[in-house]
């Protein structure tokens, strides 16, 4: 089956500029088609690190709210705290990141921000998927409990999945805490004892009690561990550390499976769009920004997850690597991009697993919305 992937390129007009045009994709594309009346929206968005510029500018983000209200439904910024320690690590932080980098409660015409997994990123529900990797994921409890979700994705290169899009945004992005470590490993969190200063705060907040102290050093058992990862962003001197040692089509996998979860309660009442805008060779979670790999393309809109992320790989693809970047190969067009940036990691992998799984194909229309001539 084959689905419709609509586009449209960044040239406006005195009749139409870039937000009027943004607001006519994501009709044309069908957002109607998932929204009902007071339905409380979950719109997932990447509020970028601070010092990162590459994530989506807020003025797109407040025109597809605009456009979500006028269909009388109720949408929240929401994202999950990371896993990571940075600036999105708790609630607090991660609501002050977003409003310094210009998502508020007045210039997004009104929305509240939601963080999905709560003060600590503990707050997620278990949902039961029964797949290959995961019988069961933990996700973000607010996106679990809202009506409708709609994914607004920055695509990008990315350093452990090749390219980071709309499955990305989704199944990393509204995972737990917990979640999160799951898909990154299957251990518990190591110790660097050189550097621990046997202070005890991993030993005092570790709901599992998994973490005790000997001879003014932090040591986990790993038979209690549950691997909420709490242990790691209280740790004052980053001494507590993910175990890396998940395989990168394992790590794709889990990756789609958290897909499943979050999208297990939203048949017919998701909506993705992807902005191929500052297209970075790495993550948005980084606290700066590389030049980006290929010139602006554009934003796309689907209902399906696997074929928007299938068409924006394909458009970058398709493009003339920029000089200076620290893409060194496949430069010329048609040449992959992302294998150019990351040989080791298979990026088709995750779409041709998530199409096996069910959640999309990768068959798709390019439907290209027309740009609106000039007013004589």
């Amino acid at each position: 089956m084959t689905i419709d992937v609509f586009f449209m390129d960044l040239e406006a007009t005195s009749r139409e500029n870039l937000l009027q045009k943004l607001s006519r994709l994501v009709k044309k594309a069908g957002i109607k088609n998932i929204l009902t009346k007071n339905d409380l929206t979950a719109v997932k968005i990447h509020f970028g690190e601070q010092g990162n510029t590459a994530y989506i500018r807020p003025v797109f983000i407040r025109e597809i709210l605009k456009t979500i209200k006028g269909y009388k439904a109720c949408p929240f910024l929401t994202d999950a705290n990371t896993l990571y320690v940075g600036t999105r690590s708790d609630s607090v932080s991660h609501i002050h990141t977003a409003i310094e980098n210009g998502f508020s409660y007045s210039s997004m015409d009104g929305t509240p921000i939601i963080i999905a997994d709560g003060l600590m990123g503990k707050s997620e529900t278990k949902i039961s998927i029964a797949q290959k990797n995961c019988n069961h994921v933990y996700i973000g409890s607010e996106v679990v409990n809202a009506d409708a979700l709609v994914s607004v994705a920055h695509f990008k290169g990315h350093e452990l999945s090749g390219f980071g899009g709309t499955l990305k945004n989704i199944g990393m992005g509204c995972a737990s805490r917990k979640g999160k470590l799951d898909m990154h490993s299957n251990v518990s969190p190591k110790i660097k004892r050189k550097t621990c200063i046997g202070c005890a705060e991993c030993e005092k907040h570790c709901p599992a009690q998994a973490i005790y102290m000997k001879e003014k050093k932090a040591y986990i058992d790993k038979n209690k561990c549950i691997g909420c990862a709490e242990c790691i962003v209280r740790c004052p001197t980053g001494s507590v550390n993910i175990n890396w040692n998940q395989t990168v089509p394992v790590f794709l996998e889990k990756m789609m499976e958290y897909n499943l979860g979050v999208l297990k309660n939203k048949t017919k009442k998701s909506f993705f769009i992807n902005f191929i805008t500052d297209i970075s060779p790495k993550c948005d979670c980084l606290s700066y920004s590389e030049f980006p790999i290929v010139n602006n393309i554009g934003i796309l809109a689907s209902s399906d997850p696997v074929a928007i992320d299938q068409a924006s790989a394909d458009l970058v693809n398709q493009q003339t690597a920029l000089p200076g970047t620290i893409l060194e190969t496949n430069l010329k067009p048609g040449e992959d991009k992302f294998r150019g940036l990351y040989p080791d990691v298979d990026w088709e992998h995750q779409l041709d697993y998530a199409q096996e799984i069910g959640l999309g194909t990768r068959e798709y229309k390019l439907v290209k919305l027309k740009t609106l001539s000039y007013k004589k």
